[in-house]
């Protein structure tokens, strides 16, 4: 509806990365928008390489020009969006002195996906404080499975280090939304902290489909139509970059060649080399 108000006529389908309709059942688009605000080689990432791998191996879809929104936390719509749902919920919600940045947990394996969820949380927190809002922070990761490193803090321990604190009223704002992620902050960590001696719980609501978040989304797919080009121009540049050694090599070989044939057919070398065998 957003874009359809931009005149923008253009089509939009949902594909999800691990739930129908997957993202190989909706490839018919000019511009990719993954709903994940910050970029993840697990998510967003994941995705990109599944349409890259189905749009190459498609004579059709490799010359249909694509272009992809890597990452969008950091656009003015979403932020404002977001302090707005904050502040709104701290003024219902009186007694909370702290709040809590609840993120989606990725393997810690140099993803920018950390310092993307940084900058995200900056920007949040600059935005209410020029509302006036200057509360307390801290930035968790949640939903950590099986044995390997994944980010820190996590979300369980940190919620009992700020009840031994003393906190007594928190309220939970889970930037990255996910049916799992909400109903785990909901029941696990309310019980949680509830055990933990924090009193007051709360959480902000999911920023679902705010009238100034979507249609900075629809403004982000706007800027993104100039730069989309088709996979298979891509592909044959990057072919081209690749080969480009072996040309030169190939070339080398055969100029030198042909310079020595040259030099040798000059009349001054042929004929000292006549006189030589002579």
């Amino acid at each position: 509806m957003a874009l359809k108000a931009m005149n923008v006529n253009v089509s939009v389908y949902v594909g999800m990365r691990y739930w129908y309709p997957f993202t190989e059942e909706a490839i018919e688009q000019l511009v990719v928008l993954p709903l994940y605000p910050q970029f993840s080689i697990s998510t967003t990432g994941s995705s990109i390489r599944v349409l890259q791998h189905i749009f190459r191996e498609d004579v059709y879809l490799s010359r249909l020009p694509v272009s992809a929104i890597l990452s969008w936390y950091q656009r003015q719509g979403y932020i404002c969006s977001m302090a707005d749902l904050i502040k709104e919920e701290l003024e219902r919600f009186e007694k909370a002195r702290r709040g809590l940045f609840a993120y989606r947990m990725v393997e810690d394996a140099g993803d920018p996906y950390k310092d993307q969820m940084e900058e995200c949380v900056y920007l949040i927190m600059q935005e209410l404080k020029s509302k006036g809002i200057g509360n307390d922070h801290t930035l968790a990761y949640q939903s950590r499975v099986g044995p390997v490193q994944w980010l820190k803090p996590y979300t369980d321990e940190v919620l009992v280090e700020l009840g031994q604190k003393g906190v007594k009223s928190l309220l939970v704002v889970p930037i990255s939304e996910h049916i799992e992620t909400l109903e785990e902050i909901d029941m696990e960590y309310k019980h949680l902290a509830l055990e933990s001696g924090i009193k007051n719980w709360g959480r902000v609501p999911a920023l679902g489909c705010t009238s100034s978040f979507i249609t900075d989304l629809a403004d982000a797919v706007v800027e993104a139509l100039p730069s989309a080009k088709a996979l298979s121009a891509s592909r044959e540049a990057a072919e081209e970059t690749n080969y480009e050694p072996v040309r030169y090599l190939v070339k080398l070989f055969f100029c030198s060649i042909l310079a020595i044939v040259l030099l040798l057919l000059r009349p001054k070398v042929v004929f000292a080399f006549r006189n030589r065998l002579l």
